[in-house]
């Protein structure tokens, strides 16, 4: 069975460190999930992912439940032999996705993103689940709590998240309550449908929801941590993060493992890890690799007014420097800004591999000095170095 241990807890805030253990090696915790959204870290390879320092990566439960599905991955070999990746993996519930294509501001909300038009794909949802069409095939699928438990045990991934509703945070109060209270009942089903066939290798987690009301969080809260659940996940939105991550921190059982859904901003990581978060999870490393932008420390900046450097910019045509001078990842090791710049113009897609190689390893780095400066106390020299 996973378990979670603390090793240290800092005397200044409520962050910690910690080690999740599982089937496939240790998490040291704080730490960064890398999202390979459909069984791929989008752009690189399992081994550069690997060699860029990480510790565990994030599949998604709808994407591959809709392909290759999971009954396939499961015959495979589940999916670590699918992917080829060795280590600790996470899987979402699907939840997200489902109420994202039907609310379409909740991942603007939640992480920050930019808004996408899309189609809207969800269709109802019922005391049984969430009925949605098929972005693939436009076949109309049920998906429900006890569905995603078993698309998910298929998969097999070492930590697991119970299926909720995602209700955005600008709905009343009436409404953001019911979808907690279907949340609540929907995770009872999960954790009956998890115990008929755990054996010993998964780690199922609660989602805490209740928006931006503290009451509904609070009972939430208390939810999950009365019942059997190993850990607590979080949600919330950007514009209220800050205060929502803190009063969720400080009524979780301090015991048990967190997980921060959907946040990889680096001034929101050390805010929750001061808040007591042990995981946090996002798209946007590999992402914004993908749109010729790059992670660094704030003195590798050319100014406080940005937050990262956007090689696609025309001053980085002669300059002939690694992204970061201190980083002692590949793509810095081998290629100049001015290379990557000439790569991005010539629309060639090796510059998002070599840019999301450096991502990768630069929120590893970040976690790295967290934990470094966490053993001593002194978080906040970390963060002085990395905020800007």
């Amino acid at each position: 069975m996973p378990e979670f241990e603390i090793l240290f807890q800092s005397k200044k805030s409520e962050a910690r460190l910690g080690r999740i253990h599982t089937p496939h090696g240790i998490v040291e915790t704080p730490a960064f999930i890398f999202c390979g959204t459909k069984a791929n870290v989008k752009g690189v390879t399992m081994s550069q992912v690997e060699e860029a320092g990480s510790q565990i990566v994030l599949a998604n439960t709808y994407h591959l439940m809709l392909q290759p599905g999971s009954q396939l991955i499961r015959d495979a070999g589940g999916l670590h032999k699918f992917v080829g990746w060795n280590k600790p993996m996470f899987t979402d519930s699907g939840g997200f996705q489902v109420f994202s294509l039907g609310h379409s501001s909740v991942a603007s909300e939640i992480k920050g993103a930019r808004q996408i038009e899309s189609k809207k794909t969800l269709l109802k949802i019922t005391e049984n689940g969430a009925q949605f069409k098929s972005y693939i095939d436009g076949k109309t699928v049920m998906l429900t709590p006890e569905l995603s438990i078993k698309i998910q045990m298929d998969l097999g991934a070492d930590i697991i998240v119970c299926f909720d509703e995602c209700a955005p945070y600008h709905t009343s109060k009436l409404y953001t309550a019911c979808a907690m209270e279907r949340s609540k009942r929907w995770a009872n089903r999960c954790l009956k449908t998890f115990k008929s066939q755990d054996d010993g290798k998964q780690m199922l987690l609660a989602v805490i929801q209740g928006g931006i009301y503290e009451d509904l969080r609070e009972e939430s809260v208390r939810f999950a941590n009365e019942n059997n659940f190993i850990g607590g996940s979080l949600g919330a939105t950007r514009s209220q993060m800050y205060e929502v991550v803190e009063m969720i921190g400080k009524m979780l059982d301090r015991t048990r493992y967190v997980h921060l859904l959907g946040i990889g901003g680096i001034e929101d990581i050390f805010n929750g890890v001061k808040c007591g978060m042990d995981t946090f999870d996002c798209v946007s490393p590999t992402r914004i690799a993908r749109h010729g932008v790059a992670i660094v420390k704030k003195k590798h900046l050319p100014d406080n007014k940005q937050k990262h450097l956007n090689l696609s910019k025309s001053i980085f045509e002669q300059d002939f420097s690694a992204i970061s001078p201190d980083c002692d990842c590949y793509t810095c090791k081998n290629f100049s800004r001015a290379y990557i710049h000439h790569l991005i113009k010539a629309k060639e897609i090796l510059a998002g591999t070599l840019i999301s190689i450096h991502n990768i390893r630069t929120m590893n780095r970040l976690m790295e000095d967290i934990r470094a400066h966490l053993a001593k106390d002194t978080l906040e020299i970390a963060q002085k170095e990395w905020c800007v």
